[in-house]
């Protein structure tokens, strides 16, 4: 029986020039196809353009289980530069362990500090790595790296990767330039703790196969082979798999991992599938799925949570850089929470209610979004409530094809380069595709998501003791029947209906079923004869600033909602 080989993901990240590839290629002992800046483009420019993979096998740790076997750590080597961060977005949805790269003579960097905040969406573990410290004069060498390490720990203190190994490495001494001569320093080091921190991943060779293609060539007389890493389900010889994009099916010929042929590959394993007759131009990167599996869809709807340390508010209707699967697409977003009653309900994780209503917002609700008159309001009231889930509906710009449940990342990639502010805004799960073309008919009638009104007028004179007449609730040209039969408020306690319009200039006539109150009456009848007195004229001034001060106009208050995708706008009142 052969040796088992766990397969654990590593990914490699960090700013650019922090020394990536050059980590990997000292770790690793067998390159892939993608390995080491393979491509022309990306060794003219000497920068990582794309993922690039190798691995490093060793002996199974103890704590990985009995018996013999080997465990491989696939590094997955993520491009530093920022506008590849789509790649590396890409990237970190595959990664089980990760290696944040910092150059040691300059500590944290802007890509450093995104590649964190991916890292806390999308993995579990991670390992620092203090690279390039051959710059490090020798007599001050290790001062320097323990003050860098103080640095980093106080950098993780309120992350999940609080207390994580730091280890301090020279993978190229003296630089790219130096021969190759050059031993590697701490690198053994390194591996020991990689080893120490290797766990085994949550694997599961049931559900539908999909793969992450991250490279696709052809090798003459074979056909053409598409790497990538299994990110559910499992594959075997003669298996028939999709390209959804291209609505492509083709059977697998023949499999290798890292040169090796096997028969049988399954959830996190990175893997090489050959099929015939299909032109590798086509596919550069995506995915590949059991027949049928996958949905293209137009818009979404997810569960989200803004990052903390993007600047700025998310308004509702901004377009955002999603990033879904492995696809990024322009997207217009709408934000919505549960009813402020509901907003302490526990809600069921990665499942969507139709049933329930939402309320519309016109931002994502955060500390800072909370405007500082209610802040004022509330700190006397205690702590602002916030709800503890919120959603968004997002709009593609173009239709993406992803499986449910994904991670969904939103960024403004638009943001200059080199500002030294972090471009990533939300991250969440995909709970609700929507496939058909004409969403916005078929399917967004059924999502619950309303505004709350609020109108306000004011009482004009009592016709008798149970109807009033009423003005500036509505403008001149308004229909007033469509909202006959509406519950009104009086700012004196009787509740009103509105009963119809009242001459042409948007008056209206209310109903009090109740009967006005006796003090209400007074009120009001002393208001009109003031009004009246003060209308003979312009001779009695006086009175009418006596007007104003003695009797208060009695407010009319219109209250109700209207769900945003009601085609027929009707008006709802609890």
């Amino acid at each position: 029986m052969a040796a088992r080989v766990l397969n654990v993901n590593v990914g490699v990240l960090g700013h650019i020039d922090s020394g990536k590839t050059a980590l990997a290629r000292a770790l690793s002992t067998t390159g892939s196809t993608a390995a080491f800046d393979r491509a022309p483009q990306s060794r003219a420019r000497g920068i990582t353009l794309d993922l690039g993979f190798s691995c490093l096998r060793t002996e199974l740790p103890p704590q990985l289980g009995p018996g013999p076997g080997e465990l491989q750590l696939t590094l997955v080597d993520c491009p530093g530069h920022a506008s590849l961060i789509r790649t590396i977005i890409g990237g970190a949805q595959i990664i089980d362990l990760m290696m944040l790269v910092i150059d040691v003579t300059k500590g944290m960097q802007t890509q450093s500090a995104e590649c964190l905040v991916i890292g806390q969406i999308a993995c579990q573990k991670m390992v620092v790595v203090l690279n390039k410290i051959d710059l490090l004069p020798e007599g001050k060498r290790q001062s320097a790296i323990e003050k860098m390490t103080k640095k980093m720990q106080k950098t993780l203190e309120n992350t999940k990767f609080s207390g994580c190994p730091i280890v301090a490495v020279a993978a190229k001494p003296g630089g790219p330039e130096a021969p190759e001569s050059e031993n590697p320093l701490g690198i053994s080091e390194l591996i020991e703790v990689l080893k120490s921190q290797a766990y085994l991943p949550s694997r599961n060779p049931s559900g539908h196969f999909l793969m992450a293609v991250d490279h696709c060539f052809s090798i003459k007389g074979q056909g053409t082979v598409m790497t990538g890493t299994i990110l559910s389900g499992s594959v075997s010889l003669g298996d028939n798999v999709e390209i959804p994009a291209l609505k492509v099916t083709k059977k697998v010929k023949s499999m290798q991992m890292f040169h090796t042929p096997v028969t049988y590959a399954m959830q996190g394993d990175r893997v090489g599938v050959c099929v015939t007759q299909f032109d590798p131009k086509l596919l550069e990167r995506g995915l590949i799925c059991t027949p049928d599996s996958l949905h293209t869809i137009h818009a979404a709807i997810i569960s989200l949570k803004k990052i903390q340390y993007f600047r700025g508010a998310l308004p509702t209707k901004a377009k955002f850089h999603i990033t879904v699967g492995h696809e990024t697409v322009m997207g217009r977003v709408m934000f919505f929470s549960p009813a402020p009653a509901n907003f302490n309900e526990e809600i069921q994780e990665n499942v969507f209610d139709f049933e329930k209503d939402y309320l519309y917002q016109e931002q994502y609700l955060s500390k800072d979004s909370v405007s500082s008159e209610e802040n004022k309001e509330n700190d006397q009231a205690g702590e602002v409530q916030l709800p503890k889930q919120q959603w968004a509906l997002l709009e593609f710009e173009k239709p993406v094809t992803c499986p449910k449940l994904c991670l969904v990342i939103g960024s403004k990639l638009d943001t200059d380069i080199h500002a030294n502010t972090c471009r990533l805004a939300f991250h969440g799960v995909l709970l609700q595709g929507m496939e058909d073309k004409n969403y916005t008919e078929t399917f967004l009638p059924k999502l619950k998501v309303y505004k709350q009104k609020h109108k306000e007028g004011q009482v004009e004179r009592v016709m008798d003791d149970y109807s009033v007449i009423g003005r500036s609730l509505f403008k001149k040209e308004t229909n007033i029947q469509i909202f006959v039969g509406l519950k009104v408020k009086l700012s004196t306690g009787e509740d009103g209906i509105i009963d119809g319009g009242f001459g042409q200039s948007g008056k209206f006539k209310i109903r009090i079923p109740d009967g006005l109150k006796p003090d209400t009456k007074m009120l009001l009848t002393a208001a009109s004869k003031k009004k009246s007195k003060g209308g003979k004229g312009d001779m009695n001034k006086e009175d009418e600033s006596s007007k104003n001060d003695s009797a208060q106009p009695v407010t009319i208050s219109l209250i109700f909602k209207r769900y945003v995708f009601d085609t027929q706008k009707k008006m709802i009142q609890s």
